[in-house]
């Protein structure tokens, strides 16, 4: 079965170009250094799964002409990564059904907390979206796929890692727990964690994530989660050929 993952959107929790900043002319005219909230979807053709909204989610869900999505694995609770739950309102009107949501505990505490309305019958003649929130399973099976779960830690938190087939997430990560690693063994695809090039508390940065993409020896690694640092041809053009930057839009095959 022919699959393949979309990187919704690459950018860090603010986005590119961020607000109150002034940038290049040349860096803006690149598409490559506009960058969406971090998100991904795996497509096959019997449906979709999408992991994380992503405020724009709305926005890049209708670019990619999706339709419907089997369920939505949230990999940690921040704004950037569940703001754009509220717009799953139109896959529960189109199906009659709530959307199947899997995350951690902390994560579905965060979900219930900002959403709490989603959690209740609507008022007649309101549509509001509605979630069917689970734990977040050892493998989550969805659209033909099977795509292994594991933790991930990014400060104080836990995030949930995936893994399908030959291919890796991992989002807003600063630690790989050692129980982590062996799902990290054999990779076609890597999709990392470097956030900027300065340390971060909570983050890999652009040092880090290149000692741990040469660890893993991912045939190709990707990274995301990208602030305004990265000038996309710039820094690719110093990079490893086996090392690139994600961009909104890449498709990865499965």
């Amino acid at each position: 079965m022919n699959a393949e993952v979309v990187v919704l959107g690459s950018g860090t929790s603010s986005g590119v170009p961020t607000l109150g900043f002034e940038y290049p002319e040349s860096f803006l005219a690149n598409p490559k250094n506009h960058r969406s909230r971090p998100s991904i979807l795996f497509r096959t053709e019997l449906g979709n799964v999408l992991v994380d909204c992503a405020p724009e989610m709305r926005l890049q869900l209708s670019q990619e002409g999706v339709l419907s999505v089997e369920c939505v694995i949230v990999t940690h609770g921040h704004a950037d990564h569940i703001m754009g739950m509220d717009d799953l309102r139109g896959y529960s009107l189109k199906s009659g059904r709530a959307v199947l949501v899997y995350a951690n505990e902390e994560t579905q505490e965060d979900i219930r907390r900002v959403f709490p309305y989603a959690f209740e019958p609507p008022p007649p003649g309101v549509m509001l979206p509605n979630f069917d929130v689970r734990p977040v399973p050892d493998v989550v099976r969805a659209a033909g796929l099977e795509i292994q779960t594991f933790p991930l830690v990014h400060g104080r938190w836990t995030v949930t890692g995936l893994r399908c087939r030959d291919f890796a997430y991992l989002t807003d990560v600063n630690l790989i727990p050692d129980e982590s690693w062996a799902f990290l063994d054999g990779l076609e695809t890597l999709v990392l964690d470097a956030v900027r090039y300065k340390p971060h508390p909570n983050h890999f940065n652009f040092e880090q994530a290149m000692d741990v993409a040469r660890r893993i020896g991912a045939r190709t690694t990707y990274f995301t989660h990208l602030s305004h640092d990265y000038d996309h041809d710039a820094v690719e053009a110093t990079m490893p050929p086996n090392i690139r930057l994600a961009y909104d839009g890449l498709r990865i095959p499965l």
